[in-house]
């Protein structure tokens, strides 16, 4: 309390001067109708500003959780989409039996074969021969072995090892990685990662007849019971002829970016253990 009273007695004539330039600004204020005026627009200015800045700084720790809910639409809008992709190539499959679509009565989003999961990426790799994601969400969110992992632009890879809260994703930066795909409407190939650029992979074994120019697009085939057909995979930028002189490898440019991955979406095919399951049970009887 001494040194409170001994800061305000040295700081005294600070203390006057402020008690004036308060009761001048009072006088001019009311003696004023100019003067008032002036006073008036400057702390509205003022005020103006503090809440131009307050907002923006609201809005700055918004962005994370709106950023959250545009992946969550925008993963619904292209399994929406998918699914039309899905239901139009079955139409399309048979068109002279085909009389008309019309839903179920009781139909709803459970009866649709492929749902997704949003995730974190909380650890990458892009540079060693063998690169690994891992992400935020586990068995205990709904996530299984193999299932397929895309981004907001195309494939990221397919799930490996899964625990609780974690999962392990085999990308298509790994030489273990393989996938079918195919340039759009033509037959298809198999991706795999040479283990060179972590902005390209090789689409290989791709027939002679097919027809295609660099800058098509390359998607999922559809042959995979992790990824539905048409899944962006990327664009082609080479191609060759392989020694036998049958098939082709295609360079692809990737559409996902590695190195700035930060979501993902696991996509949940709700017929995938009954497909594997038929599957396992062809081979072991082989």
């Amino acid at each position: 309390m001494r040194e409170l009273i001994d800061f305000l007695v040295r700081k005294r004539h600070w203390f006057l001067f402020l008690l004036l330039e308060i009761i001048s600004f009072a006088f001019i204020y009311r003696s004023s109708v100019y003067q008032r005026n002036v006073l008036l627009s400057t702390a509205n200015i003022i005020t103006g500003n503090i809440i131009s800045v307050s907002g923006s700084i609201r809005t700055y720790f918004y962005l994370s959780q709106e950023n959250r809910d545009l992946l969550t639409r925008n993963g619904q809008l292209e399994m929406e989409l998918l699914e039309l992709k899905s239901l139009l190539s079955e139409m399309s499959a048979d068109t002279i039996t085909f009389k008309g679509y019309k839903s179920s009565p009781g139909a709803d989003m459970e009866d649709r074969q492929f749902d997704f999961i949003t995730a974190r990426v909380v650890n990458n790799s892009v540079a060693r021969i063998s690169n690994y994601i891992t992400i935020n969400k586990g068995a205990k969110d709904g996530i299984t072995s193999h299932m397929g992992v895309v981004s907001d632009k195309g494939v990221v890879g397919i799930v490996s090892n899964v625990s609780d809260h974690y999962s392990v994703v085999l990308p298509v930066l790994n030489p273990k990685f393989r996938l079918s795909g195919k340039v759009s409407g033509s037959s298809f190939g198999t991706l795999m990662w040479d283990g060179r650029s972590p902005r390209y992979a090789n689409l290989s074994e791709l027939a002679r007849h097919v027809e295609f120019a660099e800058g098509d697009t390359v998607v999922t085939s559809g042959y995979s019971s992790a990824f539905p057909e048409g899944v962006i995979i990327g664009t082609i930028a080479s191609f060759k002829k392989q020694n036998d002189d049958n098939f082709y490898t295609l360079q692809v440019e990737l559409a996902t970016d590695f190195h700035a991955l930060t979501n993902v979406r696991v996509i949940k095919n709700n017929a995938q253990t009954e497909q594997r399951d038929l599957e396992e049970e062809v081979r072991s009887n082989d």
